[in-house]
This record gives C-alpha cells, sequence and structure tokens, in this order.
C-alpha cells in the first residue's frame, strides 16, 4: 500500500500547518535499487532511485504535492506552469485532486506524447506556442505576475520543499549519505533541492557528511556545462531540454559547495544507457532520465568520480512518458505463423 504521502510523511520539517489542506495522490517512498550489474559497467557501487514509481510517472510530483497544497490554503482558483512535459502532467493531476483550473504552456512540438496525454485527458488547460520552453516561461510568469493564478513551476518556492524530501528517503533507506548525488539538470531545481535536503539533515544532525552532487546535461542544452544560456537547445532529452536554466546560481552553488561538478553526455550516449538501465537492472526510465547514467559515465572518464565511489543516480521519471523514443531503440516483435514449429524454431534459438 502507498504511504499517506510526503507531507505526512515529513510533517515536522515541512512549511504546512493544521490549516493546510493537504493535496496528495500518495507521492513519495520511491524504490531505492542497488544496480550491480550496471554499477559494474561504470565501476562503482551504484544505487538508483527510481522517481518514475510516483503517482504521475515523474519526481515532479513531489514538489506538486506541496505547490497545490498550499495554492488551495492561499484560495487559489487557477494555477499555471510552462512545462517540457513532466511538470504539465502532474500539474494537471494535483489541480484535479484539489479542484483547481490548470492551465499549461507547452514549447511547439517539444513534448514527449505519454507526458501531454496525462495533461490533457485531466482536463487542463493545454497551450502549445510557437517558441521554446524558455519562452513558455517568460510567458506564464507574466501571466502569474499580472493575473490572480498561481505559478506552479520550480520558481514556486514550495516545489523545492517538496523535491528535498527525496534526499530524506535515501538517507532513510540507505541508513547514510552516499559520496555521491548524480541527477539530470534542465531548469536546476531538482539538483537544488536535493542538495537543500542533505544540507538540513545534515544540520539537525541525521547524517555527519553531505555528498557531492553531479548535474547531468545532454549536449544539446548544456547551459550549466558551458557556463552561457543555450539559444537553442536541441536533445532527444525532452525533459531537460531547457537552455536557461532559471536556477542556475542555486544549481551552480549545490555543484561547487559540495565538491562535485556538471557533466555533459550526447543524445547518443544518453539512449545507450536508457537501454542498459532497462538490459542490465529491468528499470524502465524515460531517456531523458539516463542522462544521470551517462553523465556518471562522463564524469568517470574524465576522473571527476573515482572507481569504486558509492553512487546514487535519480532516474526522474518512468519509460512511459516517452514512448515512441522507448520504441526507436528496441527490437521489432519477431513475426510467425501461428505454428508450434516456427515458435519452437524461434524459442530455441533456430529462428531469427
Amino acid at each position: 500500500m502507498r504511504s499517506a504521502g510526503l507531507i505526512e510523511r515529513y510533517r515536522a520539517w515541512l512549511p504546512v500547518d493544521d490549516a493546510t489542506p493537504v493535496v496528495t495522490l500518495g507521492e513519495g517512498s520511491t524504490p531505492l535499487l542497488r544496480a550491480p550489474r550496471l554499477g559494474a559497467r561504470l565501476g562503482v557501487d551504484l544505487w538508483l532511485k527510481y522517481e518514475g514509481m510516483n503517482p504521475t510517472g515523474s519526481f515532479k510530483d513531489r514538489g506538486m504535492t506541496m505547490a497545490l497544497s498550499k495554492a488551495a490554503q492561499d484560495g487559489a482558483k487557477a494555477v499555471i506552469c510552462a512545462s517540457t512535459g513532466n511538470t504539465s502532467a502532474s500539474a494537471a493531476a494535483y489541480s484535479a485532486r484539489a479542484g483547481i483550473r490548470c492551465v499549461v504552456v507547452i514549447p511547439g512540438g517539444k513534448v514527449a506524447l505519454g507526458k501531454l496525454a496525462q495533461a490533457q485527458v485531466a482536463g487542463a488547460v493545454v497551450v502549445q506556442i510557437d517558441g521554446s520552453f524558455d519562452d513558455a516561461l517568460r510567458l506564464v510568469r507574466i501571466m502569474s505576475e499580472e493575473h490572480p493564478i498561481t505559478l506552479v513551476n520550480n520558481l514556486n518556492p514550495y516545489r523545492l520543499e517538496g523535491q528535498k524530501t527525496a534526499a530524506w528517503e535515501i538517507l532513510d533507506d540507505l541508513g547514510h549519505v552516499p559520496e555521491w548525488m548524480c541527477l539530470p539538470v534542465g531548469n536546476g531545481g531538482n539538483i537544488t533541492a536535493y542538495w537543500r535536503g542533505f544540507r538540513e539533515a545534515h544540520e539537525r544532525g541525521d547524517c555527519d557528511r553531505l555528498p557531492r552532487m553531479l548535474g547531468a546535461q545532454a549536449e544539446g542544452s548544456a547551459a550549466m556545462v558551458r557556463g552561457v544560456d543555450v539559444e537553442r537547445p536541441e536533445t532527444i532529452a525532452t525533459a531537460i531540454r531547457i537552455g536557461a536554466p532559471v536556477r542556475r546560481e542555486e544549481a551552480g552553488a549545490a555543484a561547487r559547495d559540495s565538491g562535485g561538478g556538471f557533466a555533459a553526455a550526447s543524445d547518443r550516449e544518453i539512449l545507450d544507457w536508457f537501454g542498459h538501465a532497462v538490459r542490465d537492472e529491468g528499470v524502465f526510465c524515460e531517456p531523458s532520465s539516463a542522462a544521470s547514467l551517462a553523465g556518471l559515465a562522463n564524469a568517470r572518464r574524465d576522473g571527476l568520480v573515482p572507481e569504486g565511489a558509492e553512487v546514487v543516480c535519480v532516474l526522474t521519471g518512468h519509460g512511459l512518458k516517452d514512448p515512441d523514443n522507448a520504441i526507436a531503440e528496441s527490437a521489432p516483435p519477431v513475426t510467425i505463423p501461428a505454428e508450434r514449429s516456427a515458435l519452437e524454431a524461434v524459442v530455441l534459438g533456430d529462428g531469427t
């Protein structure tokens, strides 16, 4: 049975009170899986934090339960967000749960179908613009500043308050802080939230050290790696196809202050590690999530992460979020006549 949700689990350390109407779908408490075969490929002691097991299939649910709970407490009638997909799916679901109108603005042709379908079926008003995610975010910020509508992108401070709970879950499940944390980075909110969560746990005396934070980006949208915004970001990793991270300063501080860094990976490398995650460990993440594995591989190659280090890689979304890329990377079904001999030939290895 899924838990009551992360707000109830960590209520004492979150900015909620008795008057907060908790809007939950039972998010959090996602698996922390040891990955020995994948770890052997990478030369590390590897764990996978599988955030695709959240209710709408991504880590965004952690922040959205907090954002919508506080919006409901404040009497909000509508919320708005810009999204490359996962935020829209989560915002739509939690808004439906809260009975609040939801508007999502997406970049034209840049959202995986699995995510878009979630937002549409949940009843959100989906607006597609002829522009990038950064254009969409600029527009929704104007709407929230000029009209009584609550912004639920990660500029909303309560989003990070919810997302930081994943760090506490890792500490609870592992029993200690890993040497390295590796996360995909688009807008920079998640790496910022994890670092905040670990620092707060350390301040409470719940752990005696802090992890090194490694942010993984796609080469076509690697603003943190390059040190400058990417004007026209392009990558198959749609969830992190963001050229101007709004949490640039905080994300940079997380990597710098922890003694970590950033690494970039090509689309081909991301897709290759996506395949390894499924075939080696049976973990079906969306390709964007595998940026953490590809980035880790390149950080190992460059000597940033040492051999044998204990690493937790965050897989931010479920594989069904991006079915098109998953199918494109898979072998087609074997077609045979409806005959025993034909099936035997395939099963016993004599067929094609």
